[in-house]
């Protein structure tokens, strides 16, 4: 009774947070906020929670149920899993779509989920021609949106990769970092029973499914079609050590996948800014949407530096300006003519007064 009380005193607190988060968001936002929420509500049927997720059995032939591929992703049966679905599109909402549109941004949703819903499918079929266990496949219910909660640090991951999240002891934690890192907690607390098996299925089918479609297939306002660049290849979700193996991996099964006709041969493109209109040299390792962001970054800190330097002179003027002029100190300076004799008690002084000299004048004359 407390906590319900505590949960009531709290409601009218979370309802401003979720108005706040979102505000000023597209239509698509909302929409999937009110069915995931709606479909929460149906979720106590079992009749429902079986027609509406993905069963590995029911989704392939003969029995194909096609449409659980589109709705699984609006079912959840948690009401945690409730609040992280609609924050993550809230998030979604306020990071990534000003930069895609909201029309990428539902295909992305779409790509990305659709594709989840196969996946894990297929990979349920493999465990059940492994071990024989029809349960694999009948009672196995595939639903909400942790794949596109994965398929969304992916895409943070391509648009931030170096931004640093926490400093730890060991190293820094950047946006790189997080799709694998999830993954790993997922299995972790799916080994200590915390979290159910289908979770870390699908975060990995979403990570899988939205870099194919960014790195690949994404049409960009320029004609070009995915995300070439250096830091987004398959390798760079795994720390340093395992890079180069992982890379030798997945560079082998890219260059197959080219040779059977499937992924088309990437050409490398740099646009130089001094080179004539229409000219475009290829170079190797390179990528435009690569390039521009470091240009980007390298032009912010050419003008940060210039403008301190600019910066340094004036404060050096207002210094001067501002500055206490010190007093003014005399020194005397000693006259550098032959010094007198000084005066002796035993040696009679002759002082001439200015009559004498005058009659000495007159004499000589």
């Amino acid at each position: 009774m407390a906590a319900i009380k505590g949960l009531g005193r709290n409601i009218p607190y979370l309802r401003q947070q979720f108005a706040a988060l979102l505000g000023n968001t597209s239509t698509s936002v909302k929409f999937i906020c009110v069915v995931v929420l709606f479909s929460y509500c149906l979720s106590f049927s079992t009749e429902t929670v079986r027609l509406l997720s993905v069963t590995p059995g029911y989704l392939l032939p003969p029995a194909f149920w096609i449409w659980t591929a589109f709705t699984f992703c609006f079912l959840e049966i948690h009401f945690w899993e409730v609040c992280v679905d609609i924050v993550t599109v809230g998030l979604c909402g306020k990071l990534i779509e000003p930069l895609w549109g909201a029309m990428e941004m539902m295909t992305f949703f779409a790509i990305v989920n659709f594709g989840v819903a196969v996946l894990s499918a297929l990979f349920y079929l493999f465990l059940y021609m492994c071990t024989n266990d029809p349960d694999l496949l009948f009672d196995i219910h595939i639903h909400g949106l942790t794949g596109y909660i994965a398929g969304v640090t992916v895409a943070v991951k391509q648009i931030m990769p170096d931004h640093i999240l926490v400093k730890t002891p060991i190293g820094k934690i950047t946006n790189r970092n997080i799709p694998l890192m999830v993954w790993v907690m997922g299995v972790i607390l799916w080994l200590f029973g915390l979290l159910e098996g289908t979770h870390p299925t699908m975060f990995l089918s979403g990570i899988l499914m939205s870099w194919i479609y960014l790195r690949f297939y994404q049409k960009h306002n320029n004609g070009t079609r995915g995300d070439m660049a250096d830091n987004f290849t398959f390798a760079s979700f795994f720390p340093n050590v395992l890079q180069p193996p992982i890379a030798v991996v997945s560079n082998t099964v890219h260059g197959f996948f080219v040779r059977i006709g499937i992924c088309r041969k990437v050409v490398r493109r740099f646009d130089m800014s001094n080179a004539p209109p229409g000219l475009i040299i290829n170079l190797p390792g390179i990528d435009p949407h690569d390039s521009e962001r470091r240009r980007q970054i390298a032009l912010k800190a050419l003008s940060e530096r210039l403008s301190k330097d600019h910066a340094k002179p004036w404060q050096q003027e207002r210094a001067k300006k501002h500055s206490p002029v010190p007093p003014a100190v005399s020194i005397p300076i000693p006259d550098t003519t032959t010094p007198k004799p000084l005066a002796s008690p035993l040696i009679p002084q002759v002082v001439n007064t200015r009559n004498d000299v005058k009659r000495e004048g007159n004499k000589t004359l």
